[in-house]
């Protein structure tokens, strides 16, 4: 991955002009992080430019189709002298891994409690699976609690997942620290929105080589979110590899 590791390196924020909940667009990015020392993204399409999220038992169609594959393109397209982008693709239910190009570094999973479920027993979960371990692309996955644990200890035991919030929105941080999930070496965090508590304890108790800086915006201020990590007085190492070095090495890892 071509990243200077002097710079600041954003895992976490979604990026797309399609949802107009908020203004999403890499522009505003921009706009939030000049001054900041952020000079690269991991952006994710916004989570209603891929399926209803309000529909528990919504069913595909072709405009969510349309609608999910611009999404995932758009990320393909931006970014300037300013600012890389890092696209991860954002994987649904009709798991279209063929979509999935060299310039996507990592892989977005994502659903709430209440929202429609993934296919997990469908064939083309476990060959999405299977191709996205192949390629060693890691996985940012949010999910509720039980199927956290199901996917990182059954469906998918070799593939590098980043459980972000430090399992905020998973079942939260301790739910995690129960079933035993930090300590697993292809377990990884990021701190978007994460409280500073759970960030000093995961460090101490986890080390520093698994846990990556993010802002989740337009949910978080990348700014505020920075502030929150430079203000703990990490020693110089471990903050390096909280805002860069961590996901430069895990990126670099990736056999896309």
């Amino acid at each position: 991955m071509d990243v200077d590791d002097s710079v600041v390196i954003d895992a976490h924020a979604h990026c797309g002009i399609q949802d107009n909940s908020f203004d999403q667009s890499f522009e505003s990015y921009l706009s939030y992080v000049r001054h900041t020392g952020i000079k690269s993204v991991a952006a994710f399409p916004p989570v209603a430019e891929i399926y209803d999220r309000h529909d528990f038992h919504f069913q595909d169609n072709d405009h969510w189709i349309d609608r999910r594959t611009k999404a995932n393109q758009y990320l393909l397209n931006i970014g300037n002298k300013e600012l890389q982008v890092i696209p991860y693709f954002f994987i649904w239910n009709d798991f279209a891994i063929d979509q999935i190009t060299p310039q996507h570094k990592g892989i977005k999973w994502h659903r709430h409690p209440s929202e429609p479920v993934y296919h997990y027993d469908s064939e083309k979960c476990r060959r999405a699976i299977d191709v996205i371990t192949e390629k060693n692309m890691p996985i940012v996955l949010e999910e509720e609690f039980s199927n956290t644990v199901k996917f990182i200890n059954d469906y998918a035991p070799d593939a590098r997942v980043i459980i972000p919030h430090l399992g905020g929105l998973n079942g939260g941080y301790n739910a995690i620290v129960r079933a035993g999930l930090w300590g697993n070496r292809n377990v990884y965090t990021d701190t978007a929105l994460a409280s500073a508590y759970e960030i000093q304890h995961y460090i101490e108790t986890y080390g520093h080589k698994r846990i990556m800086f993010g802002s989740d915006f337009p949910f978080g201020d990348p700014a505020d979110e920075l502030k929150k990590i430079v203000i703990l007085n990490l020693e110089r190492d471990v903050e390096k590899a909280l805002l860069s070095e961590n996901l430069i090495q895990l990126l670099s890892d990736s056999n896309i």
